[in-house]
Formats: structure tokens, sequence, C-alpha cells
């Protein structure tokens, strides 16, 4: 879910390297990057005055607009549980801290061999899961077999979205991407691919690919999804639904001298400025969802400090293809005619961000600037409308996020926008919003008509925008618009496999071409979104993928 960009006086600090590394290529091997040593003590994470400092435990109070739906990472698709999971669960592979280059995570190196279709991987040794149990080559296999086979007694009935969107669905599928995975040692694990996929690596950094404890998945059940057990530098402590999350220090965590607070809490305060007001009051002490336009006073608060993510998103209006109207191809080109996204970005972005043209930002490579986009323009709208039958307009649902996105910082309000561009072509909207996880639920079975969304990438890859959101594949699961060109699906097959990145960008261009003509979304807004923290907050660094892990965040 995904979007970014920002005013000139900030451009600065939007940099951002999109690369591959060991993506396709013949027998790359990655070394260990050694673990940071911890430095030295530390006050304490909530700010105290002078004569209660270095009292108690450090913590961290993060607040957000949303509830996490699910701690399980492989059963969720949303940005609040991820902010969640990234700290509990740890991949075989993960990203660099500001970009999406793939490094070392319990997997300490791997090979790739000529053909790019097996991967074999040395994993980290002495890796002990929340609860003492070992982490090690099968406990990786058990986690893919789970994902992967229908048949196996811990796989989701309903299945696992990004496992699906990802790998191309599940064993024994036309198009499934894993043939074998194999413990070779207690810490060697061999991945055998039906063909070769180049965004593999990059596919195993997600956090959705979080190795689990089989024994708490076991003993949990369907329970697991509250009862989170990982790796990583923090465990699980406590779920209030729709109020807290809490976590504590993970004293074993393999990586010495992490993580160095004691403790995180993250709170649900679903109103942005509400939320500023907590962070101001020493309620919370640091939030996501800040409104654009208080970016500046964040600024210029000494006792605060912004942040910015690094934007890799896209947030979009969408629509069932499959309900009429919007079957119509016309009809999805009369809206895009009647959206006055300069408008838009004007009134709800604040300068931190710009018009989307693709499904995919410019931050990513494989996008194609050549397309120019529909301009804002009623009567093309109203032409079109007429050719498609609708010459006095019709009546729809208009679904509307109910909390703050990082591509879309108040749906409601934007939703509203519209709603009154689209009355002047006589496309009457009634605005439906729901709780969030119902929201994703229910626009993932394909209930919606028009509904608002977006997309913040997942590994830097073009395939994470265009085969998730739109193949054929990933209809009831990314691919909510329920948009089939089987051009597109072909086009998006071969890029995967595809070793050579300029060959895969002209197959990722061209793909970008049709799906502008069919007009299953209208991009929107790619966005950069501003983060606000206390002045004594260290070591934090937002990531593009949208959520990261607070292992190395301190206090002064």
């Amino acid at each position: 879910m995904k979007k970014s960009l920002l005013t000139a006086a900030l451009s600065g600090m939007m940099a951002l390297t999109m690369a591959l590394t060991g993506c396709g290529s013949p027998q790359q091997t990655a070394q260990p990057t050694p673990a940071p040593s911890d430095s030295s003590a530390q006050t304490p994470a909530q700010p105290a005055p002078a004569d209660t400092a270095n009292k108690g435990p450090k913590q961290l109070i993060f607040g957000r607009g949303g509830d996490s739906v699910g701690l399980d990472p492989i059963q969720t698709d949303d940005g609040e549980s991820a902010k969640i999971t990234e700290n509990i669960f740890e991949t075989l592979v993960k990203y660099e801290p500001t970009n999406t280059n793939i490094m070392p995570g319990l997997a300490e190196s791997w090979e790739i061999s000529p053909d790019g279709k097996t991967y074999t991987f040395k994993l980290r040794q002495g890796v002990k899961f929340h609860d003492g149990t070992d982490f090690n080559a099968e406990a990786v296999v058990w986690n893919f077999n789970r994902w992967m086979d229908k048949s196996n007694p811990f796989h989701n009935k309903d299945g696992y979205v990004y496992y699906n969107d990802m790998f191309g669905g599940y064993k024994g599928d036309k198009d499934h991407v894993i043939d074998t995975v194999k413990a070779i040692d207690a810490n060697t694990v061999e991945f055998k691919l039906f063909r070769p996929v180049s965004p593999f690596l990059n596919n195993l950094g997600m956090y959705c690919f979080g190795i689990s404890s089989p024994t708490a998945v076991q003993k949990f059940g369907d329970k697991y999804i509250e009862n989170p057990v990982g790796t990583g530098p923090f465990k699980f402590v406590e779920w209030k639904r729709n109020d807290s999350i809490t976590l504590e220090k993970n004293p074993d965590y393999w990586n010495k001298g992490l993580p160095k607070l004691d403790k995180l809490v993250f709170k649900v305060i679903p109103d942005n400025s509400a939320r500023l007001t907590a962070l101001n009051s020493g309620e919370i002490d640091i939030m996501d969802g800040l409104n654009p336009d208080d970016a500046q006073s964040v600024k210029d608060n000494k006792d605060l400090q912004l942040f910015l993510r690094p934007g890799m998103n896209v947030g979009f209006l969408s629509f069932n293809v499959e309900k009429k109207p919007f079957d119509n191809p016309k009809v999805r080109e009369a809206i895009a005619y009647a959206i006055n996204k300069p408008a838009l970005i004007e009134a709800f972005f604040a300068g931190l961000g710009e018009p989307a043209v693709n499904p995919m930002p410019p931050s990513v490579w494989g996008y194609n600037d050549a397309i120019k986009d529909r301009e804002y323009n009623l009567d093309k709208a109203k032409q079109l409308l007429a050719e498609a039958g609708f010459p006095n307009g019709f009546k729809t649902k208009f679904w509307a996020m109910p909390v703050p996105r990082p591509y879309m910082p108040d749906g409601q309000k934007i939703a509203e926008a519209i709603q009154q561009d689209l009355k002047k072509i006589g496309v009457e909207t009634e605005i439906v919003t729901m709780e969030w996880a119902t929201y994703l639920e229910k626009t993932k079975n394909g209930e919606q008509d028009m509904y608002l969304l977006g997309w913040t990438g997942d590994n830097g890859d073009p395939d994470n925008f265009l085969y998730v959101l739109l193949d054929k594949n990933n209809i009831g699961s990314g691919n909510r618009s329920r948009y089939a060109n089987e051009e597109v699906h072909k086009l998006l097959l071969q890029a995967q496999s595809e070793p050579s990145k300029e060959k895969r960008t002209e197959l990722y261009k061209k793909a970008q071409e049709l799906i502008f003509k069919d007009v299953p979304l209208i991009p929107i807004a790619h966005a950069t979104p501003p983060i606000a923290g206390k002045a004594g907050i260290t070591g934090y660094q937002p990531h593009p993928t949208g959520s990261e892990s607070l292992e190395n965040v301190d206090w002064k």
C-alpha cells in the first residue's frame, strides 16, 4: 500500500536507491554482516524531568491511526499488522535500513545456481524462537510447507494473500514457482524452483515471510494470529483490540546489543490531529499519519523532530471491473477524466505528494515515464459516459478507507472531494466505509463497486506492484480490481523469469501501456509520508516499504 513525495524545502531527504542483489544471477554469495555492538547506557524512553531520569525501563509509545488485522505475518497484507510483525519476526534475507538492497537476515549467506532455479541458504546458528525452541533448517521447511501446501493441516483454509501473489499460487497450481524446500543439514536450506524468478530474493525479504515457531503454530492453532512467536528483537506481550499492542525486549536476541529499548507500545489513536495532540502532551513518543499540513509546525518545534518516509507507494481509485457499469472501459476512463488530481494533491498532501500516472511510483525502476496522464476534462468525461450508454450519469456506492494510510492521509475527505467532481458529470455516489479489517476483507472478496485504496511497495521490484495488483492470477487476493488481461499476464510472467534487468524494464513498460489503456484503476498520488517524534529519539530510520524494525531505536 504505497505513495510518496515532498516539498521543495524537504526534497533533499527523498533519495531512495532501488536495487536488486543477487536476483537471477548465477553463483552469487552474500556474506554475513557483523552485529552492531551496544554503545552506552541510555536515558529512559519516556522523556522525563531531570530528577526522574535513568529510572525504569526504556520504552517507546508509537501512535498510529488503526489497529492491526492479525499478528501472524503470512496471514496479513496490511501496513498496521506489518508494523508489529516486523519487530517480532525475521526473514531469511532482509533489506538495508534505507532501501531495498538485500542483506543477510536469518540466512548468513546464499548461493544461486547458474540456471537461476536453485537457491541454497546457510543459516545463522544458535538462534532461538521466543518460546525457547531452535531455529534451524527444519523450521524453515516447516513454514514453507505450511504456506504452500493446501493439504497441510496448519494451512489457513482461506489461503495466504502474499504467498499466492509472490509465488504464483500454491503447490499444484499451474504457475506456482516453488518446487521443493529441503533441509540439507541443520543449517542449510535448499529451494528448487520450476523456473527462474528474478525477484525471488527480494520476495523472501518481505515481512510476510517471517519465520514462525512451528511449536507455537501447532500449540495455538487458529489463535496463533493473536499469539505470535518469532526470532526477532521483540517478544509479544499483550494485544488490547483497537487500543494497544505491547512488545518487550527479547533478552536472547542473536544480534547482541540489540534491541536498545526494553518495551514497545503501539497505541491506536484514529484521528490524525488527536494523535499529534497526544504527541505534544507526552501521551505518545512518535506517530505516523501526520497531516501533511502539520509537517512544518513539527519541523519548527524544538521538542519534536520530523521524519520523512522515502516514497515507494501509490494511492488510487479503483473499480470492481466485473460489476456494471464498471465492466465498461469507457465508464472507467470517463471517471479518470473527471478527477482533478492536482487539486487533490494541493488540498490534501501539502507539498508531500505528486499526481500519479501509473500503478507504480517513479522511484521504482521499470517506470514508464513516456505515458502522459489524462487531463482533468469534464466535457471529455461526459462524452465518454454518453458513448457508454449513460448520458445522464448513474448512481453507485463509493467505498472510502476508515483510517489514514501513508499513500492517502485522509481517505474520507479525499472521497468527499472526488464525490463533488463526479457529481459534475452526473455520477451520484454514496460514500461507504467500515472497520479497516472488514474493508480489506470485503474488497478482497469483490463486494465493492468503486473504492479507494493504495499500495506501499514491499521489495523495490516492479513485480510487487504490477503483478500483485493487476495480474489475473491474483484476483481474490492482491488484485482487488478483478482485472484480467491475458496479454498483461503473459508480459508479467515473462518479466518475472527474465534475468536481464534491461529486458524486464521493457516488458514492464509495455504492461503499463496496456494497463493505462484499460483503466482498471486510477492512480491518484505518490506520497512522502511525514512522521513526527520526540526530539530525544535516536536511531529511527523510516523505510520505503512502510514499516521497519525498531531494534536500533534509542533515547538520547
